[in-house]
């Protein structure tokens, strides 16, 4: 236990270190991390500057999968800092496998600042983000969680009825499961606008990379390119498409390359 306290302190000094200096660092010279918390860290200090949207940094699995090169010791580290509440995991709704990982501090931070939001609106019965923090978030770290279990751990708080359940949807921190609506995803609040900007930059930069002659293009004049449909920068997207195997990258002796994944 000793030594898991000490490797997060260590990525901890390295993304303090790292936050400001990673906006100039290139992709290129922080492609691959040997261990998921740091770089966990550095892509949280790099998440892209978004205007007019209030959203914490969060991280797609697929990009740990692009920067850590065994998808093995990624899943294991994710689960071992899952567990310790020092992430959380949430089901994305832009593809079947997305994931996003949000630092729990980070969460509870988005948490509060939609609290503030519903307590200015005076919309509806708001103790129940409170039973949702104290008893819900504390004990439940699975990314989805069954209607007995949700009204049972609110219980603990008070009185629940069922429009603080829709109060939570409303909110954006659940999101109801289509194949079993007895079922809740915790969410990300706020999080609409960016997945579709995902969406639209992932689909964006594959077109560019099938419009050139071999599907190809260098690295490092790559990540400076501007998408014109996505508020993310190219390389949270670079990052995504080769964690997810749409793109690939090739070392040559001029630089990195990026191609389209053919298979």
């Amino acid at each position: 236990m000793e030594r898991g306290k000490k490797r997060r302190r260590e990525a901890e000094e390295i993304e303090a270190e790292n936050r400001d200096a990673n906006h100039s660092l290139s992709l290129e010279q922080n492609l691959s991390f040997s261990d998921t918390n740091v770089a966990l860290r550095m892509m949280r200090a790099q998440f892209p500057q978004i205007d007019k949207v209030a959203i914490q940094p969060f991280i797609l699995q697929s990009q740990l999968y692009s920067s850590v090169k065994d998808r093995t010791q990624v899943d294991r580290e994710l689960e071992s800092l899952r567990r310790d509440k020092v992430v959380r995991i949430f089901k994305l709704n832009t593809g079947q496998d997305d994931h996003g990982i949000m630092f729990l501090e980070d969460y509870l931070k988005q948490l509060e600042h939609v609290v503030k939001r519903m307590e200015e609106k005076k919309q509806g019965d708001v103790d129940v983000f409170k039973w949702f923090k104290g008893h819900v978030i504390e004990s439940k770290l699975e990314p989805s969680i069954e209607h007995e279990e949700l009204y049972a751990l609110l219980s603990l708080g008070g009185q629940v009825k069922d429009g603080h359940i829709s109060l939570l949807i409303n909110a954006g921190l659940l999101t109801r499961q289509l194949i079993d609506p007895n079922m809740y995803w915790f969410a990300i609040p706020n999080i609409g606008s960016v997945l579709k900007g995902l969406s639209q930059g992932r689909k964006e930069l594959l077109s560019l990379l099938n419009r050139r002659r071999y599907k190809e293009m260098m690295l490092a004049p790559l990540e400076k390119m501007r998408l014109r449909l996505s508020p993310l920068d190219m390389r949270f997207l670079l990052r995504d498409l080769i964690g997810s195997g749409h793109l690939k990258t090739a070392h040559t002796p001029s630089g990195i390359v990026v191609q389209v994944s053919r298979d």
